[in-house]
């Protein structure tokens, strides 16, 4: 935990599709503090007008680079969040060439109660995890 969804335009190289995801999840780690094989992570790639992420009126456009991430955790402080950000656009950009105005974060938190990681318990609540 937490659950990575991660929305972008079909790529054509699976490596490449890849490493968005691992640079994802470094950056995850390093700002929730969380465990390397605590990775959660599902993509749903799409045709280019399947993706309308317009500037929420900033003045600027996006690129075909553009990729939204949902991020559902259980409760984060404000700076570990704001370090998350930060560590996105950066990495994202330099890693994998995806200009930092072509990213949009969205973080959902819940609770110990909404999470089961299988056998039908919650393992946050069971004292399991």
């Amino acid at each position: 935990m937490p659950l990575i969804q991660v929305d972008l335009q079909k790529q054509e190289n699976p490596e490449t599709l890849r490493h968005i995801l691992d640079t994802i999840h470094e950056c995850v780690v390093e700002a929730f503090d969380i465990p390397p094989k605590d990775r959660y992570q599902i993509v749903n790639q799409h045709d280019p007008e399947e993706l309308i992420l317009l500037d929420t009126g900033l003045g600027f456009e996006r690129t075909n680079r553009q990729i939204v991430i949902r991020v559902t955790s259980k409760q984060r402080t404000q700076d570990k969040k704001e370090k998350l950000y930060e560590l996105l656009a950066q990495q994202l950009e330099s890693e994998c060439s995806i200009p930092p105005k072509d990213l949009l974060i969205s973080i959902v938190e819940n609770g110990d109660a909404d999470w089961s990681f299988g056998f039908g318990r919650a393992q946050f609540l069971t004292g399991e995890l």
